[in-house]
């Protein structure tokens, strides 16, 4: 997940605390609650251990290799059928049913990648890897992936339809789900809904937390360059100060979203980078921008990419000055379908787990989002504050001393074994 933060440490929905098993007139009546519950208990002291395997070795980007030894390693002896890409090490394993092609499928995701961070958590697993840090709770994600794999797997013969484990590279602003996409790994069992589930330490241990529509915002790399005429600082008026005109800029696009983008459909455009000049006395020719820019909507997003061309190139050409402006294009925003949260919730209650809904989207970004723009789904957090801490004041995600509380990962095994087969037996409804 690039980075963002929320407080989702106060439950702002219904909180559901009673364990409830599935309707009798379920075909799959031995697929409890209760069932689904056991098996991620079942699968903890394992899962924890993968986890931490995954944790000391943390690998960037793309490729992944000794992490995706580690899974397959654990995934050794299953039903699975396993396809890898050829843009990156992701790869997905495909558990077909008894329901086979005539069912429906569900994909559940978990992805693999770090962060280049020191880690200070001064944990026995550490990292054994300078600058590098499982601080987005990755390995958390893939663990409890392959703690569901082997869950359900040894239930295979009362899937009614095929569940999709799609071991995800890249996500830390690498665009891993888009190079499988782009490599057909997700067309060789085309997925009639996604999930994914994501943990966070700012929020109590088991509290699961979504919401229908946008979640979580785009990401976009904004850059502008601002060429003036250099000179000698103390004759200005000689020169074209490049300067100026750079913080006039600055101060125009904030005024922009201020003013022309409704508040009911934000924007935020944070210019982190400006860099110009070499010395006291010396006016530069040339400043150089940098920053990010993040939606909720893709109406909001395309106008606020154009507004940003134009006002860079339109002010700098009013005082003398030419510019050039640019973006590089990042994630989408991530949409959850209604129907796809409401199952989560749903879930959540049915496990005894406490459950949020987001008051309010998250400005971080992640690119599950070019999943749920192709299949209807949902993107989830599961709290997993360590215990005795506060949520409030936990170090977060991307944080050097982020730390978890690992017996949550039972409840996320299950969450993910209960919403496969939920959504099998009824899809949506």
């Amino acid at each position: 997940m690039i980075a963002g933060r929320a407080s989702l440490d106060k439950p702002q929905g219904r909180a559901h605390n009673a364990s409830v098993t599935w309707s009798d007139s379920m075909s799959l009546d031995d697929h409890s609650i209760s069932d689904w519950t056991a098996a991620g208990e079942a699968e903890l002291d394992d899962i924890v251990t993968l986890r931490r395997a995954i944790h000391a070795e943390p690998e960037i980007g793309l490729h992944c290799p000794l992490t995706v030894e580690k899974i397959k390693a654990a995934l050794t002896g299953l039903p699975l059928e396993l396809h890898e890409g050829s843009s990156t090490t992701g790869f997905v394993a495909i558990l077909r049913g008894q329901g086979g092609d005539n069912g429906r499928t569900v994909l559940l995701r978990g992805d693999m990648d770090a962060l280049p961070m020191q880690e200070e958590t001064g944990l026995p697993f550490a990292s054994t890897i300078d600058g590098r840090m499982h601080a987005c709770g990755h390995d958390s994600h893939t663990a409890m992936l392959v703690g569901a794999a082997r869950a359900l797997s040894a239930r295979r013969d009362r899937l009614p339809g095929t569940v999709i484990f799609m071991f995800q590279p890249g996500e830390e602003g690498h665009h891993g789900a888009r190079f499988m996409i782009e490599d057909g790994l997700l067309d060789i069992a085309a997925p009639d809904a996604a999930f994914a589930l994501h943990i966070t330490p700012n929020a109590p241990a088991g509290l699961v937390v979504t919401r229908g529509g946008s979640i979580m915002a785009s990401a976009d790399t904004v850059h502008a360059v601002i060429r003036g005429a250099g000179g000698h600082a103390a004759m200005p008026h000689d020169c074209i100060d490049p300067v100026p005109v750079a913080c006039e800029i600055v101060t125009a696009l904030q005024t922009f979203i201020a003013r022309r983008i409704a508040v009911t459909d934000p924007a935020v455009l944070s210019i982190t980078k400006i860099e110009a000049g070499s010395a006291h006395n010396v006016i530069p020719g040339e400043v150089r921008l940098l920053g990010t820019l993040r939606t909720l909507s893709e109406a909001t997003r395309d106008t606020m990419q154009a507004a940003f061309r134009r006002i860079v190139e339109n002010i700098a050409a009013a005082h003398g000055a030419t510019a050039e402006a640019w973006i590089d294009t990042g994630y989408p925003v991530t949409v959850n379908d209604p129907r796809g949260a409401a199952l989560i919730e749903a879930i959540a209650g049915e496990l005894g787990a406490d459950f949020a809904t987001m008051p309010q989207p998250m400005m971080g970004a992640e690119d599950f989002s070019y999943v749920l723009k192709r299949y209807p789904g949902a993107f989830a957090f599961l709290g997993v504050a360590p215990a005795g801490s506060d949520p409030a004041t936990n170090p977060p995600l991307h944080n050097t001393r982020m730390t978890i509380e690992e017996s949550v990962m039972a409840k996320g095994v299950a969450m993910h074994c209960a919403i496969a087969t939920r959504y099998l037996e009824r899809g949506f409804d």
